[in-house]
């Protein structure tokens, strides 16, 4: 049976995808650590948890997350944050300006890449430093 939980590409599919796609699975990996998170730290209400997950998941608190974590990246985060934030994007969401848009692709970028090569011991070293 196939192991769709864990999804791995080698670094030369992965430069063949495009920032967006990177985004895209980025998005769901971040909002499932956050919402594991919340869970586990005892927030057990459905309205509670929905409530902390949107704004944690926000742009404007994916942008803050990135000021803590870009000075810790590594020349190859650094250059796939670069390619997510300069990724075409045709729409905007309402409450998030076209920067803080851009830099929230870019962290959903960087989380989807490093869920795709399996660096979840990485992705666990940068959630803790967020959530510090």
């Amino acid at each position: 049976m196939r192991d769709y939980l864990h999804t791995t590409l080698d670094k030369n599919e992965m430069f063949e995808m495009g920032s967006t796609a990177l985004a895209h699975i980025g998005d769901a990996v971040f909002e499932l650590m956050v919402r594991g998170n919340l869970c586990k730290n005892g927030k057990r209400k459905a309205k509670e948890l929905h409530k902390n997950t949107v704004l944690s998941v926000s742009a404007s608190a994916q942008e803050k997350a990135t000021e803590k974590i870009i000075p810790l990246l590594t020349d190859e985060e650094r250059d796939i944050f670069l390619r997510g934030r300069n990724a075409k994007v045709n729409t905007l969401p309402k409450h998030a300006t076209p920067e803080t848009y851009h830099t929230a692709t870019a962290f959903e970028a960087l989380w989807g890449y490093l869920y795709l090569t399996g660096s979840y011991d990485r992705l666990n070293e940068l959630f803790d430093i967020i959530n510090a």
